[in-house]
């Protein structure tokens, strides 16, 4: 089968696959979709900080050159600086048509209007985690397009590795979705659409591979910049509403679970990756 035939259809089934399966939490009853939600936030930030530390950076900075490590730092920086005042400008836009507190209303007003910026700011939480993940997928899409033009078996693997991985993730960015206000099918459909730049990363790969792969690093750190500003500036604060000793563990629980999660798959992955490069060179010699 054509190589590029190969990647549309790997890409785009480990792409739908971890949209589908996390999509089974909107199946959930009502009830017990709002009492695991807290702890699906809590779960989110430990995915978002393990994806980001443990697998975008890493990897972003594995073959650089040691000049360029500054310059990938900054763009690192720079992005979650970028992040930060999109956001503000998204609030600031919604506070200045709805007349705030920064126009002189009442105390009542500003009380109020301090209210809707602040779901408003949960609804841009929403926009920066279909954003970050659509950045995120298409690296990926990317990854798996060279794994396919270096061995096609190699790029089977690993695209079963991404989907492996993106689950756990996915449940995290359907948690926080309808954290933000955003209706479930609504939440399905951003996730499908965002798992589809996969397809779109693979077939970029296939034709400009040698292009891509100057720029990849910028890619994966623009994404681990989205991640971290969504878990410590949008979703960490929430987990302070509530400071009992019980509650406070279970965060603590949920959070440490999402980054084993992360952790796990990815080394699940590098050891298929490990096995079929060992397999590759045995052939060879």
């Amino acid at each position: 089968m054509d190589v590029l035939l190969l990647i549309v259809i790997f890409t785009a089934i480990g792409g739908l696959l971890s949209v589908l399966a996390a999509g089974v939490f909107l199946l959930l009853p009502e009830h017990y979709r709002e009492s695991a939600l807290p702890h699906g936030i809590s779960f989110a930030i430990g995915a978002l900080l393990a994806g980001a530390f443990c697998g975008l950076i890493p990897h972003a900075f594995e073959d650089v050159a040691a000049s360029d490590i500054p310059v990938l730092s900054a763009t690192l920086m720079a992005g979650i600086l970028v992040f930060f005042v999109l956001e503000k400008l998204l609030v600031w836009r919604h506070c200045h048509a709805h007349a705030c507190e920064m126009h002189g209303e009442d105390a009542h007003h500003s009380h109020n209007s301090a209210e809707n910026s602040h779901q408003h700011g949960r609804r841009a939480a929403g926009t920066f985690i279909i954003l970050g993940d659509g950045i995120h997928n298409f690296v990926d899409g990317i990854l798996v397009g060279a794994a396919f033009l270096t061995d096609v078996h190699l790029g089977m693997v690993t695209s079963l590795a991404v989907a492996a991985h993106e689950i756990p993730q996915e449940v995290g960015d359907f948690a926080i979705l309808l954290h933000s206000g955003y209706e479930r099918r609504k939440a399905l459909l951003y996730n499908v659409l965002a798992s589809l730049t996969t397809v779109a990363g693979g077939v970029l790969a296939y034709f400009g591979l040698g292009d891509m792969q100057a720029s990849l690093p910028y890619f994966l750190v623009l994404a681990a910049s989205s991640f971290i500003y969504i878990a410590v500036a949008d979703l960490i604060p929430s987990l302070h509403v509530k400071t009992d000793i019980k509650t406070s563990l279970q965060q603590i629980g949920f959070i440490l679970a999402g980054v084993a999660l992360i952790v796990s798959m990815q080394h699940l992955a590098h050891r298929y990756e490990a096995a079929d490069h060992r397999a590759i060179g045995a052939i060879e010699k």
